[in-house]
């Protein structure tokens, strides 16, 4: 049920990217917002259904396939997007986007993280499978698993391992380096995702754990916000 949820996510974003593609080719800006805003939904929307399937047995094999898996389908299915602030940040820096579009694709990535969160809620209300049950009632589920300054390096770290093998990936063949990709996401799950839950994206961070966020703004800001953030700026600024 998970992966039939999931994978009508995924069929009904690729429908509205295609006929905003048709209809608002004339408004680039809505274009491009509702385009980011998609993208962005089906990334959230889908990472949420896999955070309650973590307990899936075998354990972690389930889990880390379906994340290799879903991460290859996201890279194929929403190439043009970058669905994370820190991806629209490059642009902007290097001044391929201006300062106007670039706030309006990161405004349109956390509108799709609240429209995820409660999308998600509402499916989880209905309790159609055995990992929607008990889901609303757990509130803060915290995936930082250590000391604040110990996540906030991790998330750092994570985040410019991951920038880093962007920009080395540019040059590989595009059916290639999307499961590159994959597997160093998949490899930094494995590695960091019983200490931070290894997110180093900030709309997916507040879209999976907003009650953290409510709870413990600053500590949360910090490690999951301005540590990718950060992380990004140091490769822009070395490379």
């Amino acid at each position: 049920s998970s992966l039939l949820l999931m994978s009508g996510v995924v069929v009904t974003v690729g429908l509205c990217r295609r006929l905003a593609r048709r209809r608002l080719r004339s408004r680039p800006l809505l274009f491009a917002f509702l385009v980011e805003m998609f993208s962005t939904f089906q990334i959230c929307a889908c990472t949420n259904e896999l955070s309650l399937l973590g307990n899936v047995e075998p354990k972690p094999h389930t889990a880390l396939t379906l994340t290799y898996g879903f991460t290859v389908l996201h890279g194929l299915t929403l190439a043009g997007s970058a669905c994370n602030p820190c991806g629209t940040l490059q642009p902007m820096w290097a001044g391929g986007t201006s300062l106007s579009l670039g706030g309006l694709k990161i405004a349109a990535q956390f509108v799709a993280a609240v429209l995820a969160r409660v999308f998600m809620h509402f499916i989880w209300s209905l309790e159609m499978t055995e990992p929607h049950l008990g889901a609303l009632s757990q509130g803060c589920s915290s995936p930082m698993q250590t000391t604040e300054m110990q996540a906030f390096c991790i998330e750092l770290l994570f985040s410019v391992v991951f920038q880093l093998a962007v920009l080395r990936a540019e040059s590989v063949n595009p059916k290639y380096r999307v499961h590159l990709i994959a597997l160093l996401i998949t490899m930094l799950v494995y590695a960091g995702g019983n200490l931070t839950g290894a997110i180093f994206n900030p709309v997916l961070a507040f879209s999976l754990h907003a009650d953290c966020f409510y709870d413990k703004f600053l500590s949360y800001s910090l490690v999951y916000w301005i540590a990718p953030c950060l992380g990004k700026f140091l490769i822009l600024y070395v490379f």
